[in-house]
């Protein structure tokens, strides 16, 4: 899921498949259907693998903000990695099905699946827009890093963007606020502030900063470790490393 962003959000695929979320279940099931307010986040990325770190920040959003759903979105081709070599989308998402398999509010998307031979681009700002769509009476939450934000500015419609969802800002601890705000237009943020010294209010949306996450796992160094045939081992998910090796893959 990318909007000139960092993902750091599909075809077949393990794992994982029965709870998949994808474009023909907009506003079926049980989100619109029961009529009640739940609270879901949106996780996106290249997933390149997906590793140890996404699921520590996962769980620390699930349990700070009590979420009923994170959905991990694998995107397709992100237009700020355009010349990066990819590991084909089908891999990417059975391994973000793996991850979440063993996590029962963990849903892999379909969201940005490519849809035909070429991968298309697509834009955060859109799917988010479809997700709201689909889940009309939740509440809908984008979670990134805190580098990811502070390139926010060079996002495809990124003030539509920071009207659209609050966000979850997952960083180490000692990350400041104030170099969050910098990045919002002034005429976004709300007269009124907030009490809250983690809450950036705007006038149409709101920014948590959640500075308890630490991880020191990333998908380049699992990448490298693999192509210099090294182990992972709990670098990623069990079945996620049982997947590479049995694939061959990042070799």
């Amino acid at each position: 899921m990318t909007g000139t962003h960092s993902g750091g959000s599909h075809g077949g695929g393990t794992g994982g498949h029965g709870r998949a979320h994808g474009h023909a279940q907009a506003g079926h099931g049980a989100h619109g259907a029961r009529g009640h307010s739940r609270a879901i986040a949106l996780f996106g990325g290249t997933f390149d693998p997906v590793h140890t770190g996404h699921i520590t920040v996962a769980h620390a959003v699930q349990r700070r903000f009590h979420l009923d759903a994170v959905y991990f979105v694998p995107s397709s081709r992100p237009p700020h990695k355009p010349k990066q070599s990819l590991t084909p989308y089908i891999h990417r998402y059975a391994m973000v099905s793996l991850a979440c398999a063993d996590h029962a509010n963990f849903i892999p998307s379909l969201a940005e699946a490519p849809d035909g031979a070429t991968p298309h681009v697509n834009y955060t700002v859109d799917t988010v827009r479809r997700f709201k769509r689909e889940h009309r009476d939740d509440h809908v939450y984008f979670v990134l890093g805190a580098d990811q934000f502070l390139e926010i500015p060079t996002w495809h419609n990124y003030e539509q963007l920071l009207d659209s969802c609050d966000f979850i800002i997952a960083s180490r601890p000692g990350f400041r606020l104030d170099a969050l705000k910098l990045v919002i237009p002034p005429e976004k943020l709300s007269r009124v502030g907030s009490s809250d010294t983690n809450v950036i209010a705007l006038i149409k949306s709101r920014v948590h900063l959640l500075s308890t996450v630490t991880s020191h796992v990333s998908s380049t160094e699992v990448r490298q470790r693999l192509e210099r045939h090294q182990s992972v081992h709990g670098m990623v998910p069990a079945k996620v490393e049982e997947y590479i090796l049995g694939q061959g893959l990042y070799r």
